[in-house]
């Protein structure tokens, strides 16, 4: 019993603090915390700084980030650029496998040199060696398998470069959060993406970020109705019925 009194105690222990969101919105997280503020705020390195050309800030054809001809586009560490994510798939998958198989086989021995003759007499009533066996055998099988999977998805959020790795390629994130009433909408969004492939509205489609993870989902008194409890999660794990 002292196990199982463990365990209550620890998962009492764990729900204990979201009681204190009785009745109470969704916090946000944090933004000083994240990935994305330290890269805005550290200092870049020196090669960062070395890249990025120098000239006159009133001239309108110096190579400024400012200038009117200037390429805005991310490209170091703490840059901002709009990811676009539009997926609209649908797949189906159907097959049917068939399989039969008949055999049978039968031998029989009714003379040779007059040896069945006297095994006959040796074998119990009624058997022979003239049909000295018989097999037969039939086997079906039948399989049919469908998949049907439509998926629509269309959102645009803000990522930070957060690391411009040694062959150019950037490392980024995306995070945003949008509360309704006592429901907080989470998007994430990270990956890795060439900069040729940000286009020249600093934007770049979910198919170009190699190793992307988009995630959208939320918390809340809503999302607390749609998830089983603690306790029904830890039965269907352990219950072998």
């Amino acid at each position: 019993m002292r196990p199982v009194l463990i365990a209550l105690l620890a998962l009492s222990l764990a729900n204990c603090g979201r009681l204190e969101q009785v009745g109470k919105a969704p916090e946000f997280n944090p933004v000083e915390n994240s990935n994305e503020f330290f890269a805005m705020t550290s200092t870049p390195m020196p090669t960062e700084i070395a890249a990025r050309p120098r000239a006159q800030e009133a001239s309108l054809w110096s190579g400024s980030r400012r200038s009117l001809l200037g390429d805005r586009r991310a490209a170091a560490r703490g840059d901002i650029l709009t990811v676009v994510i539009e997926i609209d798939d649908k797949a189906e998958i159907s097959n049917s496998t068939g399989r039969s198989r008949s055999s049978s086989d039968t031998m029989g021995m009714p003379s040779m040199f007059g040896i069945p003759q006297r095994l006959n007499a040796e074998l119990p009533e009624g058997a022979s060696m003239a049909d000295a066996y018989e097999t037969g055998s039939n086997s079906s099988y039948q399989g049919d398998g469908s998949v049907a999977r439509n998926e629509k998805l269309t959102l645009r959020v803000a990522a930070t470069v957060l690391d411009r790795l040694p062959n150019g390629v950037m490392r980024i994130q995306g995070v945003q959060e949008v509360r309704v009433n006592f429901e907080v909408r989470e998007l994430i969004v990270t990956g890795f993406v060439r900069p040729e492939d940000v286009s020249r509205q600093n934007e770049i489609t979910y198919d170009k970020i190699a190793g992307a993870r988009i995630s959208y989902g939320g918390r809340g008194q809503i999302t607390d109705v749609q998830q089983p409890r603690y306790g029904q999660q830890v039965a269907d794990i352990l219950l072998p019925f």
